[in-house]
């Protein structure tokens, strides 16, 4: 199965939590925080939300810092995604 994101919307896939401290002190699964940081899996069209017109800034393979409260939460064929609106990613991360 696919999901296709409509209007605004995008697909994103929650990198892996960080398991070590910079300084190197390893965290319980407990401890670690829950990264803001994904993968843009899928881009919806845009289009026009609230009598605005959208036009998508973010593209499939981007990684993204999103709102840390943002978006649905999805499981889909074991794999687990968030639904979120372009508004809550807040930047892309450029290396």
């Amino acid at each position: 199965m696919k999901l296709v994101p409509l209007l605004d919307r995008v697909v994103l896939k929650q990198l892996e939590a960080e398991e070590t401290t910079k300084s190197g002190i390893i965290l319980t699964t407990s401890a670690q925080e829950k990264p803001q940081e994904a993968e843009v899996i899928a881009v919806g069209p845009g289009g026009v939300v609230d009598g605005n017109k959208i036009e998508m800034q973010v593209k499939k393979g981007q990684k993204v810092i999103y709102s840390k409260y943002a978006g649905t939460d999805v499981k889909l064929d074991g794999e687990e995604y968030i639904i979120v609106r372009q508004s809550d990613i807040l930047a892309v991360v450029e290396k």
